[in-house]
């Protein structure tokens, strides 16, 4: 799953919110933006989460943290100094299982 989201351009979350909200799951409000460096206390003290990965995505830099607890974060932050919770969960597995391309898939 964490290959997905790092492959995940912000305009395909915003397609999956609007799935969710298609299918009866509510839809946040939008992302939640703090300014960075208050973004990263939250992740990093308060939830205890280290950035795992990162990469560039249309809009500023993505980035993945996670806890030895399990939970994890995803969030972009913009060239104006903002970072926006994108996604965030639970059972976060450092080492994903290869992907097998093949027939049926």
């Amino acid at each position: 799953m964490k290959e997905l989201l790092f492959g995940l351009p912000l305009a395909a979350a915003a397609t999956l919110l609007t799935l969710q909200a298609a299918h009866g799951q509510q839809a946040p409000s939008g992302p939640k933006c703090l300014p960075r460096e208050q973004a990263l206390e939250l992740l990093m003290v308060r939830h205890g989460e280290e950035r795992q990965s990162m990469g560039l995505a249309r809009g500023g830099v993505m980035e993945m943290f996670a806890s030895e607890g399990g939970s994890w974060s995803v969030v972009i932050t913009t060239p104006q100094g903002l970072t926006c919770l994108i996604a965030a969960g639970q059972s976060f597995a450092g080492q994903p299982a290869a992907i097998v391309l093949g027939e049926g898939v």
